[in-house]
């Protein structure tokens, strides 16, 4: 196992499209699968306003994971961030993360919540 830098973490999160973010439901912990989009050192998730994930990560620390693996090879990545999270109210904001190119597979997204990366971790696993 290798343990990756900063840098290499960076790149495969930008590689990556399909995430998934923990937080905090009802004082427990909740993992939910996001599409979403590196923009600088912060990531960029579009959901559904009202859903949990808006509500919950208004103002939060919350952790992200996203990896890729080949099960013949037994090798692939993962890269873990963790950050304060926050949901985009102000309309000018909104409308540059709708230039960016995240497309959502679920129908009805139109509110962005944004983390702020603050810790980064990744590991590769090769044979």
């Amino acid at each position: 196992m290798q343990v990756l830098s900063p840098e290499e973490c960076m790149a495969l999160l930008a590689s990556a499209r399909i995430g998934r973010i923990v937080y905090t439901d009802r004082a427990l912990p909740a993992v939910q699968p996001v599409d979403f989009h590196l923009d600088g050192e912060r990531i960029v998730i579009l959901t559904s306003s009202g859903s949990k994930l808006a509500v919950a990560a208004a103002n939060a620390v919350v952790a992200f994971e996203t990896d890729e693996y080949e099960v013949e090879t037994r090798t692939g990545w993962s890269v873990t961030a963790v950050g304060r999270s926050r949901t985009v109210d102000e309309p000018e904001e909104a409308a540059a993360l709708a230039r960016l190119p995240l497309r959502s597979w679920a129908p009805g997204r139109d509110h962005y919540i944004v983390v702020d990366l603050q810790q980064l971790s990744g590991r590769r696993i090769r044979r």
